[in-house]
């Protein structure tokens, strides 16, 4: 396969965020290359603001791809899209994908796509955002017809930051919360790195793991990869584990 061969995945996500990009690409790849825009810094905004502007300019963002062609595009920014029913969130990314002319898919519709197809419905939620945008965020999976048992809040030195949790502060406040082990757990946050830690908690037990961006790799593969990709050795351990659940079968 030769390097123009290869189906192209656009990414648009946060400025700072430092996790998406390596963790969806390196879940992707081979299958897909990935190709990166950033949403505007914006310098004086709340988060809350912030996350408003990211919606509002996101036609503008696609568009700084400018004529490379893309296969399918995801916004790797969860947060914005809390602020969205689920309803919105689809007309939404229906009217992107109408403008640049391939699927476009916000973090949030990767998630609820991966979770039907592992057959999940009842999760854990694990946060590491404000309190306020946790609360968002519950209430965007209960609309969507997931059922939120408990929510884990992760802190980073004892303060919410999602860019700024480790390994470690993850595993330890997942397992201190003693999550029973038939519960699915979603991590939410694109800009939370994640991968290290469910290779750990994978061995804890049979669990579905979630996150914002094995979610993404999984619908960018199925949308653009050329269909089930789950059965090639160079498939990431973490999504041939979600393929294995019966339902995703």
């Amino acid at each position: 396969m030769t390097l123009d061969s290869i189906p192209r995945l656009g990414l648009v996500v946060p400025p700072a965020n430092a996790a998406a990009e390596p963790e969806i690409g390196g879940l992707v790849h081979p299958r897909l290359n990935t190709h990166t825009t950033r949403l505007p810094v914006l310098p004086g905004k709340d988060l809350r603001e912030r996350l408003d502007t990211y919606n509002a300019v996101l036609p503008q963002t696609l568009g700084t791809f400018g004529t490379l062609r893309l296969d399918a595009a995801v916004i790797a920014c969860t947060g914005s899209h809390y602020l969205l029913s689920p309803g919105g969130d689809r007309a939404l990314c229906e009217a992107l994908s109408d403008r640049i002319g391939a699927p476009v898919a916000s973090a949030t519709l990767a998630i609820l796509a991966a979770a039907a197809a592992a057959g999940v419905e009842r999760l854990v939620l694990v946060s590491p955002y404000q309190p306020w945008l946790t609360d968002l965020s519950r209430d965007y999976w209960e609309k969507a017809g997931l059922a939120v048992d408990r929510v884990v809040k992760v802190r980073a030195g004892g303060r919410f930051s999602p860019y700024d949790v480790t390994t470690a502060e993850l595993l330890a406040q997942v397992r201190d919360a003693g999550v029973a082990d038939d519960a699915a757990l979603l991590f939410t946050g694109t800009g939370m790195s994640t991968l290290a830690a469910l290779a750990e908690l994978g061995r804890d037990s049979g669990r579905t793991l979630l996150t914002s961006n094995l979610a993404t790799a999984w619908w960018a593969l199925h949308t653009a990869g050329g269909g089930e990709p789950f059965d090639r050795p160079d498939t990431h351990p973490l999504l041939r584990r979600l393929s294995g659940h019966p339902a995703a079968a």
